[in-house]
């Protein structure tokens, strides 16, 4: 028996299961017309006549889009939309304005404050319709790898490169920037935005038709003897659309040598602390450095690589290193230095 459903109807159980609107109009027909549009085609409507109930019925709801009416008294439709980009929670939803204004300095204000398309008023149901369907196929994908991502435990973000907007985290990855970097969003750390658009200039420098680039080179953030890697993993979209300006998603995974340095400890009767010694005189950092990460001076440092070297039975601190660094590999082969 074939249980594959068709995709028409695949598609529309998908719809039905996940697809929230939150309509924005502060005049009652305009409300009316969409909502039981939008009733009939399956979708779950959430409504709002104002900015501030906008805000509002977005943070808590959580739409996969928004049609967001330009003109309204008090916070107009501009200024909510710009409230919703700022604000992490709610800056990956797509945004489509309904307007009157047909001028090109209105439209050109509409995406600026964060729309990705417009349709103008009076409205007609069936266009609104075919707009949201383009727009909500791409928040559809970006909802699903969140979630993905998030039930996996992948610690990723995504930027905006353009403006260097952090659009969105996965819990642990908001962790591992508050740790390693002291940022949240929509604050993206300078080191890491500037690596992405190192990686984009080179991306953008490529000759039409020449090979594949290789993989943009990773960035590498240290804390004592953990290392959190960000790996540039693929373009998901957003405004811009595809390419250098749009919005990129990245993967961070964070290792710790914690292991490492019990290893050494047990492997050559070390102290707790003389093996954290040895193992940053096998990263080859000089006294006063090693002393700097410990939190001791130079002097306690050297009394501790003394007592180091007579248990390892060498005289200098390279050979030190050099038993250190062989002993384990032998243990941790995967360990890179």
């Amino acid at each position: 028996m074939n249980n594959v459903l068709p995709p028409s109807v695949a598609a529309l159980l998908e719809q039905q299961q996940g697809d929230r609107v939150l309509l924005v109009d502060d005049v009652p027909d305009n409300l009316s017309l969409l909502h039981d549009a939008l009733d009939e085609h399956g979708y779950t409507v959430l409504a709002a006549t104002s900015g501030e109930a906008a805000l509002t019925r977005a943070l808590q709801g959580q739409p996969d889009i928004v049609l967001l009416d330009a003109m309204m008294p008090g916070m107009d439709g501009f200024e909510v939309a710009r409230r919703l980009k700022a604000n992490p929670v709610t800056a990956h939803i797509p945004i489509i304005f309904m307007t009157g204004l047909t001028e090109t300095e209105h439209l050109v204000a509409a995406l600026q404050a964060g729309g990705v398309d417009y349709v103008t008023k009076p409205l007609d149901p069936r266009a609104v319709l075919a707009r949201m369907q383009v727009h909500l196929q791409g928040a559809r994908q970006a909802r699903q790898t969140r979630q993905a991502l998030d039930a996996f435990g992948y610690a990723s973000i995504a930027v905006r490169a353009s403006s260097g907007r952090l659009l969105w985290q996965t819990p642990l990855a908001r962790e591992l920037l508050q740790l390693y970097y002291g940022t949240v969003a929509p604050i993206t750390p300078v080191p890491v935005l500037q690596w992405l658009r190192r990686c984009l200039d080179a991306m953008s420098g490529q000759e039409p038709g020449a090979a594949a680039p290789p993989e943009p080179a990773r960035l590498t953030a240290e804390l004592g003897a953990r290392r959190l890697s960000f790996r540039l993993h693929h373009c998901i979209g957003g405004d811009e659309g595809p390419g250098p300006g749009g919005d990129w998603l990245i993967v961070m995974r964070e290792v710790s040598d914690a292991a490492v340095i019990r290893s050494l400890g047990l492997s050559f009767n070390l102290t707790a602390r003389e093996a954290e010694v040895l193992y940053w005189v096998v990263k080859g950092k000089i006294n006063r450095d090693i002393g700097e990460i410990l939190g001791a001076s130079p002097a306690t440092v050297k009394k501790h690589l003394e007592r180091i070297h007579a248990k390892l039975g060498v005289e200098t601190r390279t050979a030190a290193a050099s038993m250190a660094l062989t002993r384990a590999r032998e243990i941790h082969p995967q360990w890179e230095l």
